[in-house]
């Protein structure tokens, strides 16, 4: 990972508000560029929710297909917060290969999981 975006992401857990916030906006700057650190990111990240979920949230607002098999590989994450968000990210990056993956998680045991999914299908069927 490139020492400035561990920097960034290490700045994601200051408990200064401004401070993490203004990590998450320079990595959301820098998307398009940081998507393989985001995705090394949330595969070293095991023990940090907060930090997977930032990284799933961040890959969905890159609008770029190299991030999706990541995102895709999210939705089983053991915490379902970062479940959730991974079913945002994918109707973000209008995933379409991921339909199948997310009509699973509409039987996910957490209910914000499920309405995720179920909201993510309702806008590719929209499309």
């Amino acid at each position: 990972m490139r020492p400035r975006y561990k920097d960034l992401f290490n700045a994601l857990r200051d408990p200064d508000p401004t401070r993490a916030d203004s990590a998450f906006d320079a990595i959301l700057f820098d998307r398009g560029e940081a998507i393989p650190d985001l995705i090394e990111c949330y595969q070293q990240s095991k023990k940090d929710p907060l930090l997977r979920f930032y990284a799933i949230q961040l890959l969905g607002f890159t609008a770029d297909e190299r991030a999706v098999e990541a995102v895709i590989a999210a939705l089983s994450d053991a915490e379902p917060e970062v479940r959730a968000e991974a079913c945002r990210a994918l109707e973000d990056l209008r995933a379409k290969e991921a339909i199948p993956k997310l009509q699973a998680c509409t039987r996910d045991e957490n209910s914000e999981v499920r309405r995720a999914a179920r909201e993510a299908l309702e806008q590719f069927h929209a499309r």
